[in-house]
């Protein structure tokens, strides 16, 4: 079976924030909803650290014409 993609995930995630925030669900269906959500967010963030590896910037070199260059994550200062 393969992994639901990132939309789906995503918009799953966000029921499950709002069920959370509800406040309606007792203490194991939390617990089981949270963790849920957890493996949700780990996946999610799994398949935006694919997609940046794939990511490449077409930048002019020195010579002017283009060339690609990796995707390069900018740094928190």
């Amino acid at each position: 079976m393969s992994e639901p993609s990132f939309e789906t995930s995503l918009n799953r995630l966000e029921k499950i924030v709002t069920q959370l925030e509800g406040g309606k669900l007792s203490l194991e269906e939390s617990v089981k909803t949270f963790e849920e959500g957890m493996k949700l967010a780990l996946s999610c963030q799994k398949l935006i650290s694919e997609a940046e590896k794939k990511i490449e910037i077409l930048t002019k070199g020195e010579d002017g014409l283009p060339h690609r260059e990796p995707f390069k994550e900018e740094e928190e200062g």
